[in-house]
């Protein structure tokens, strides 16, 4: 209902508290709602505000408004003491909290990775004396800065391994350990020893339903595995009888204790202003060195014994990463080690110890097997593609092992990451693949995107040697591949093009522009760009579509690779899973030769598991036909499937680099040019030759007419595109670049007796990266009329342009800015220094030193500007808490609708 402000209090109810106001309470109305909901209570209101968090109302989106309510005493200024007194508690409150804040970073920065690092090096000096002198080490003052750096990254990897090895336990925790692990648990198969209930409920021997209940469930062997069971927990426990048993079975050597205060990031750190991180810093320390020891200390001199026993320390040596490979070493021998004392402990029935070195060798399992697959596998493939290409760039094995021993750090980091890149493109093909063959062709491939595929679950329960078989067959396919697509096309090549290859990746020093400079370029501009393009992957796609149908007709395999058949209970199909599943009971005819029957529902728990493990079942399948002499068309679908990726290759290895040198030579002349760029250039040609071969390919069946009227369209737009990008892409990165260099580049590189030369494709190129950069931290910062402006063109879009806007509201004050900055100086340099009367010199430092000077001035001006602002919030805040005695609630005035809080009513409200 609506009711006015000069109705009676008792018909008038607050919409929070449903009650009448009072002389004490009295009604508001602060927003523009009516009715029942137009009154309600100040104190009301502010609870409420405080519980939900927001400052309108949540029906009418009205800013509720609040006026401050001051001391009558109050002066109109406030005097210099309040003023003083203020400062100097804002001064002393900022100056704790950077003592507080500077002893939290020497903590974090400085005591942490200093200790980390000296007993780091302690322990592996190998000395007693070391370990003697070990307290004058860590407050020896030499070398701080680089034992900090080192020591940051001994830190990082020890805190790596505590959450890996916590992360390790979830897993197991969730997905249950090994098989053989598992058999420790009476009365159960197959099942988790580490859910807690679960054994609670099975080791219950004591109670006469408990063991009944059991039995029941397996008749057979069941009573035997319960005896063998209570012989163990006797032999255990001694005279404690079922009391210890039940004891001895709820034990898990997993089950850490977790803090039992909640803690946050501020906290730990050392944030919110508490002393309490100091303790923290302990036991990171502690922890460090128990990690230390523990993994790295241990291992290595295990391997450095193993190795001097067995007479291979020169060999380690010769690698250069004798420490690495010795650690692994290591590794190697307590994983056997814990493999030989597991069955010691089975044969004498020590139940608890073998449950701790089962869970032990699977932690050490884990971390090999990852070690393997992240970080020597595609060191062997980056290897393995480095060597099959080097009559690409007419190098030899040598030169490889020279530059190895020149580097070994940093030739091993260039070979893995390139192993890595060729993973993930392979990968992503394979991908690709799945999305346009029938679902069971690539059944021997994992599926990345399986949501069942779970690698650290297949590292704990699989043996070693089927990831031992894993791996040799995923050194072959992809060694088979880099063979096929790489070494043998090259071959080809230098046979049928002599003059073609070897590839060109060497520049001349004088060269004008900047080679960094253009790797940046092209690095951060050029490339992405084109891999961004969503249709490069569409074609991709489109070609393996079309080659799977034309092959699939030719060699009548449709039905298996796209599958189109219908699994039916009669039909002569098969599904697609792998070869090794058995027919069914009961149909042992002419049709069982052809059908592999579904999972039974009756497979049991472990049937299940080892499909989750396969990351396949029932539904990843698509049941296909079987033409007659299968094997053989399967035999020649590999054939054209190698000789179509032999060819693919050759042409990619060709074209972009042809079209490439030729477009150069056209501006280059007869310079060699770093192929990279080439090859860059090649790329963008064939790329705009297949865009435009499929647009006018959409266009073909529209008509004349539309044609032309398409291409009017296009190249208007292309016009637009290419004006705008002058703008964008040229002026702006020129005069930015430029700018650079005068504030910059020349004042530190230049003395004042000498003439700056500039290079303007080389101050282009630079100042296009400082433009992607500054228009990276425009979108990231808070909202102004830059990124507005950003944003809304970036929603615009190619088609949608707007060249009015861009121009008017982007282009034209951004050059505005810019240019102003670089020709003001230049003209009170040039025009009113000599005009004043002064000699040579004074205008030459002038015109050097008038940029960063006025750099300087600019940024004086900002702080001024910001620290007024300080100052006045401190004089808002300094009344405030002197003065203030509340605030009252602001009714809904249609008049004041526009008029926005004042900064006291701010911070009135605050």
């Amino acid at each position: 209902m609506d009711v006015d402000d000069t109705d009676e209090p008792q018909s008038d109810i607050c919409r929070v508290c449903r009650c009448e106001g009072t002389p004490d309470k009295p009604l508001f109305h602060p927003c523009v709602c009516t009715g029942s909901i137009k009154f309600v209570h100040q104190d009301c209101l502010v609870q409420w505000l405080k519980y939900s968090r927001k400052e309108f109302c949540e029906l009418c989106k009205h800013r509720f408004a609040f006026t401050p309510i001051y001391s009558p005493d109050m002066p109109k200024r406030l005097p210099i003491k309040d003023i003083v007194s203020g400062l100097l508690a804002s001064v002393g409150k900022a100056v704790r909290y950077w003592f507080h804040y500077t002893l939290v970073t020497f903590a974090w920065l400085g005591v942490v990775p200093l200790t980390a690092c000296r007993i780091y090096r302690c322990l592996f000096t190998g000395s007693v004396s070391s370990l003697l002198t070990l307290p004058l080490d860590m407050l020896s003052t030499e070398n701080i800065a680089s034992d900090c750096f080192h020591g940051c990254f001994v830190v990082a990897c020890t805190l790596c391994a505590f959450i890996s090895l916590v992360w390790l336990r979830e897993q197991i925790l969730h997905g249950g350990g090994p098989d053989w692990l598992e058999q420790d648990v009476p009365g159960v198969q197959q099942r988790n020893i580490l859910d807690v209930g679960v054994v609670n409920n099975l080791v219950g021997l004591g109670a006469g339903g408990a063991r009944d209940g059991v039995a029941n469930q397996n008749e057979d062997n069941n009573g035997e595995v319960v005896n063998e069971g209570e012989d163990e927990i006797d032999e255990d426990a001694g005279d404690n009888g079922n009391n210890a048993a039940q004891d001895d079975n709820n034990w898990n050597p997993i089950e850490w204790d977790r803090a039992a205060e909640e803690l946050t990031w501020e906290r730990l750190l050392g944030l919110d202003g508490s002393l309490v991180f100091l303790e923290h810093v302990f036991w990171v320390v502690s922890l460090n060195t128990l990690f230390i020891l523990v993994f790295a200390f241990c291992p290595f001199h295990i391997g450095h014994f193993t190795m001097i026993g067995m007479k291979m320390e020169n060999m380690v040596e010769s690698s250069h990463f004798e420490g690495l490979l010795t650690t692994l070493i290591g590794y190697i021998v307590i994983a056997f080690s814990l493999v030989f004392l597991y069955a010691m402990c089975s044969l004498v029935k020590l139940k608890r110890f073998r449950r701790v070195l089962g869970l032990c060798y699977v932690v050490v399992k884990v971390k090999l097997l990852v070690v393997i697959e992240i970080g020597v596998f595609p060191l062997i493939c980056g290897w393995w593609l480095d060597i099959c290409s080097l009559s690409m760039f007419d190098a030899m094995l040598k030169d490889r092992k020279t530059s190895f021993h020149v580097a070994p750090g940093t030739s091993m980091f260039i070979h893995w990451l390139v192993g890595m890149v060729y993973v993930f493109y392979f990968a992503s093909f394979i991908l690709l693949l799945r999305e346009v063959l029938r679902p069971g062709v690539l059944w021997f491939l994992r599926n990345l995107n399986d949501p069942e595929f779970n690698p650290i679950q297949e590292m704990i329960h699989l043996p070693v040697y089927r990831h031992t078989r894993r791996f040799v067959a995923s050194v072959i396919i992809f060694g088979s591949t880099v063979l096929l697509m790489l070494w043998l096309p090259v071959r080809v090549i230098r046979k049928v093009i002599p003059g073609f290859l070897p590839y060109n990746v060497m520049l001349s020093s004088d060269a004008p522009v900047s080679e960094l400079s253009l790797e940046l370029l092209l690095l951060q501009v050029v490339l992405p760009a084109l891999l961004e393009q969503g249709h490069t992957r569409m074609w991709l796609k489109g070609l393996v579509r079309g080659w799977t149908q034309g092959v699939a007709w030719v060699l009548n395999l449709r039905s298996y690779l796209v599958g189109d058949v219908q699994l039916e209970e009669h039909d002569n199909v098969i599904r697609g899973d792998p070869p090794a599943a058995a027919p069914p009971p009961g149909n042992q005819g002419n049709n069982a030769q052809n059908i592999v029957p579904p999972l039974q529902p009756g497979a049991g728990l472990g049937a299940a598991h080892q499909a989750m493990l396969q990351g396949g079942g029932p539904t990843g399948f698509q049941s296909y036909k079987r033409p007659k002499l299968f094997y053989f068309r399967i035999v020649l679908l590999v054939i054209l499937m190698c000789i179509t990726l032999f060819s693919a290759s050759v042409v990619c290895l060709i074209m972009p680099v042809f079209f490439g040198r030729k477009l150069m030579s056209l501006w280059m002349g007869d310079a060699k040019i770093h192929e990279l760029y080439t090859a860059a250039c090649g790329l963008y040609v064939c790329w705009l030759m297949l865009r435009v071969g499929t647009v006018l390919y959409n266009w073909i069946p529209q008509g004349t007419a539309a044609i032309l009227n398409k291409l009017k369209e296009w190249l208007i737009l292309a016009l637009k595109s290419l004006f705008v990008a002058v703008i964008l892409m040229g002026v702006v990165p020129l005069l930015l670049g430029l700018l650079f260099e005068l504030v910059v580049v020349a004042p530190l590189r230049v003395s004042l007796d000498q003439t700056p030369v500039f290079f303007p494709w080389q101050d282009w190129a630079l100042g296009v990266l400082h433009t992607k950069i500054i228009c990276a931290v425009t979108m990231m910062g808070p909202q102004w009329w830059l990124k507005r402006v950003i944003e809304q063109v970036y929603n615009d879009g190619l088609r949608n342009m707007n060249l009015k806007f861009i121009l008017y509201k982007l282009c034209f004050p951004v050059i505005g800015v810019l240019g102003m900055s670089l020709s003001v100086p230049y003209v009170i340099a040039r025009s009113i220094v000599p005009a004043l009367g002064f000699d040579f010199e004074v205008q030459n430092f002038v015109l050097r030193r008038i940029y960063p000077f006025l750099l300087a001035c600019v940024v004086f001006v900002f702080v001024c500007v910001f620290q007024a602002r300080q100052f006045k919030r401190l004089y808002e805040h300094i009344k405030n808490d002197k003065y203030l005695v509340g605030q009252r609630l602001v009714n809904y005035d249609p008049k004041r609708i526009n008029k926005r809080p004042s900064a006291s009513d701010q911070t009135a409200k605050t």
